[in-house]
C-alpha cells in the first residue's frame, strides 16, 4: 500500500512541475520546472574533484572508514538541467548507507548535444578504473536521463573493452528517447511530472540530428548481453514506466540478471523526496544493499 505522503506529493508536483512543462519545451522552461531544491542529508562530506577530465564531486560519509564500494552516479534532468549538487539528496543518502559516490557533472545540452554526455560518462568511468577502483568494488547508477546515461555508458564501456562494474542501479531510467513505450500514452494523466506526448520532442534538444534509436542515446536498442546485474526502480504511474519494463525484459532475454521493482503511486525519481516519502527511503535502502552486496 502506498504511503499518504506519496499520495500528497503528487498534486504538489503536478502544480510545480507538470504545469510548467505543459507550455514551451525550451531549455529555460525545463530549468524553471526543476528549480526547487530538496533537503540534503547530514553527516556527509562533499568534495570537488575531476575524474578522467570530468568535474564532479565525491560524496562520502563524514566519519568512519572509507566505504568498500565506489559508485559512479549520473544525475537526471533530461540532459538539459541539474547537477551533482542538485542531486545530493540521492547521492548523500547513498553515502549515508555505506557507499562512496562520485557524482559526475557531464556536459549538458543544448550547448553540448549527444554524444557529449556519453563521452563524459565513459571518461569518468575510465578515470575511476585508472585510479585503481577495481571492478568488483565498483557500481554505476543514475536517475531519469542519468539512469539512461548510466546504461548507455555500460554499453560504451563494453564496446571499448573495459571491464564491467559489479552492479548497476537506476531510478526511473529514460532508456528510449524515441518515446515509443505504451505507458507514454497510458499514464499521461497519471504521471504528475512528465508529459508523455512531449518525450520525443524534448529529446531533440539533446539529440540534435542523431537517431533517437542509437543505442548510446537510447540503451533500450542496444545489445545488452554481458551487462552486470541490474536493479531497476520505476513508478507504476510514470510515463517512463515501459522504458524500465522493456529494458528489464530485454536484459533478462540477453542473460543479464535484472531485478525490476515497480512502485505504486510514487512520482518520477521519488528517491529525491526520501526525507518525507517512506518509499524513497525504502528504495534507497534496497539499492544500497544491492550495491554493497557486490563487494567480496
Amino acid at each position: 500500500m502506498a504511503s499518504l505522503a506519496a499520495h500528497l506529493l503528487n498534486p504538489v508536483l503536478r502544480y510545480q512541475v507538470k504545469r510548467k512543462l505543459s507550455g514551451s519545451a525550451d531549455p529555460e522552461t525545463v530549468r524553471r520546472a526543476f528549480k526547487s531544491p530538496m533537503p540534503v542529508p547530514r553527516g556527509v562530506r562533499y568534495t570537488e574533484a575531476v575524474i578522467g577530465g570530468v568535474p564532479g564531486e565525491w560524496v562520502e560519509p563524514a566519519e568512519g572508514a572509507r566505504p568498500a564500494m565506489t559508485v559512479l552516479y549520473f544525475h537526471g534532468g533530461a540532459y538539459l538541467v541539474c547537477s551533482a549538487e542538485t542531486h545530493r539528496p540521492i547521492t548523500g543518502a547513498l553515502a549515508r548507507r555505506g557507499v562512496r559516490v562520485y557524482a559526475a557533472n557531464y556536459r549538458l545540452a543544448p550547448e553540448h548535444r549527444y554524444p557529449a554526455a556519453v563521452d563524459d560518462g565513459l571518461a569518468a568511468y575510465r578515470g575511476l578504473l585508472d585510479q585503481g577502483v577495481v571492478p568488483e568494488r565498483f557500481a554505476i547508477a543514475g536517475d531519469s536521463a542519468g539512469g539512461g546515461l548510466a546504461l548507455a555508458v555500460l554499453l560504451a564501456a563494453k564496446q571499448a573493452g573495459l571491464p564491467m562494474p559489479a552492479r548497476a542501479v537506476v531510478f526511473s531510467p529514460w532508456t528510449d528517447l524515441a518515446g515509443t513505450g505504451a505507458s507514454a500514452i497510458e499514464n499521461e494523466g497519471r504521471d504528475p511530472m512528465i508529459i508523455g506526448t512531449k518525450i520525443a520532442d524534448g529529446a531533440k534538444m539533446y539529440l540534435g540530428d542523431a537517431d533517437p534509436r542509437t543505442p548510446h542515446a537510447s540503451p533500450l536498442y542496444g545489445d545488452l548481453a554481458g551487462l552486470p546485474p541490474l536493479m531497476i526502480h520505476v513508478g507504476a504511474n510514470e510515463v517512463l514506466r515501459d522504458d524500465s519494463v522493456r529494458f528489464d525484459e530485454k536484459a533478462r532475454a540477453a542473460g543479464v540478471v535484472s531485478l525490476l521493482r515497480i512502485w505504486p503511486v510514487v512520482p518520477h525519481v521519488w528517491p529525491m523526496f526520501h526525507s518525507f516519502v517512506p518509499e524513497g527511503r525504502q528504495t534507497l535502502d534496497d539499492s544500497a544493499a544491492f550495491i554493497r552486496g557486490a563487494a567480496r
